[in-house]
């Protein structure tokens, strides 16, 4: 048993909306309910009013086909909301310097399809990965240490590697091996 209930001029933007019937989206009736009374969105009161009259038409649909319904197994299986109309409801506002902002008044249209059916679960497992293009995984490490199109950093395996024991270790070492040697004939010798 399915039943729906419209909604037609509610005030308030489509997208606003939108944000209140994502929350109850697929949800039992009362749980519905609950989310809708304690949403802190001024669309919620005429969700909540659509809500309550979708019931009542899935009530009144049971008793004429003479079928028992019972208001707690129904769900919402779908809620949709459509923009509503602007069009000769534009209003000015005051703005500073003589100035007039023009402002829209937004309406919406909300939809709610209630029924009592059995719900198909989808099974929570992995998401089924998509045949075409790199795994997002593969794209997220290539961009890993680029900033502001620069080359990308070395890995840290790499930066890090220990060091050969034929450097020099103490500072007198490492001069030594800088300076060049010079010979008795005031030439350079050449290292091998």
């Amino acid at each position: 048993m399915e039943a729906t209930a419209s909604a037609k001029y509610l005030r308030g933007s489509a997208q606003k909306a939108r944000l209140v019937i994502d929350m109850i989206r697929g949800k039992d009736v009362n749980q519905a309910l609950a989310v809708l009374r304690y949403a802190n969105k001024r669309a919620a009161l005429g969700i909540e009013k659509c809500m309550r009259s979708a019931i009542a038409n899935a009530n009144e649909a049971a008793e004429k086909a003479n079928i028992s319904v019972d208001p707690d197994d129904l769900w919402v299986k779908a809620a949709y909301v459509d923009r509503g109309p602007t069009k000769n409801r534009r209003r000015v506002r005051p703005a500073p310097q003589g100035r007039a902002y023009r402002e829209q008044r937004h309406f919406c249209h909300v939809t709610i399809l209630l029924s009592s059916e059995e719900r198909i679960e989808k099974p929570k497992g992995k998401p089924e990965k998509k045949a075409k293009g790199a795994p997002v995984a593969a794209k997220v490490s290539e961009s890993k240490g680029r900033k502001r199109g620069g080359a990308v950093a070395a890995p840290r395996a790499k930066r890090a590697a220990p060091k050969a024991e034929s450097e020099p270790k103490t500072t007198e070492e490492k001069k030594a091996k800088r300076a060049p040697k010079k010979t008795a004939g005031g030439e350079k010798a050449s290292e091998e």
